[in-house]
C-alpha cells in the first residue's frame, strides 16, 4: 500500500514538472509552477498582460516583461512556458514556404 502511494506521488510530481503553461492563459499560480518563475515574476507577467494585452510572440514577451531576456526565455520555454501555444523557437523552426522560381508547366 505504501509503495502505491509513493508511486502515485512520484507520478504526480513528474507530471507537474512537465506541465505546459501558456503565458496568455495562465494565472499567477500556474505561471509560478514553471521552473524559473517566482511569485514576483509571475506578478510582473500578469500585470503586463493586463496592462498591454496578450503577448503576440516570444519577442513581444521578452520586450515587455522586465527581467526576461533571450537566455531566460529559452530556459522558461524548456521548463514548459509557451506563448500562444508555441515553445521558444518553434515558430522560427519552420522555414517559410518559398515561391517556385520555375514557370508553371503549360497544360497540353
Amino acid at each position: 500500500m505504501l509503495k502505491r502511494i509513493l508511486l502515485i506521488v512520484c507520478m504526480l510530481t513528474a507530471s507537474a514538472s512537465f506541465a505546459q503553461v501558456d503565458v496568455n492563459k495562465g494565472d499567477q499560480a500556474a505561471l509560478s509552477s514553471i521552473k524559473g518563475i517566482g511569485a514576483s515574476t509571475a506578478k510582473r507577467i500578469a500585470d503586463e498582460r493586463t496592462k498591454g494585452g496578450n503577448f503576440k510572440d516570444w519577442g513581444d514577451f521578452e520586450s515587455r516583461v522586465q527581467g526576461i531576456g533571450e537566455k531566460k526565455a529559452v530556459k522558461l520555454s524548456e521548463a514548459g512556458l509557451q506563448v500562444n501555444g508555441k515553445a521558444k523557437g518553434e515558430a522560427a523552426a519552420a522555414p517559410p514556404a518559398k515561391a517556385s522560381s520555375k514557370p508553371a508547366a503549360k497544360p497540353k
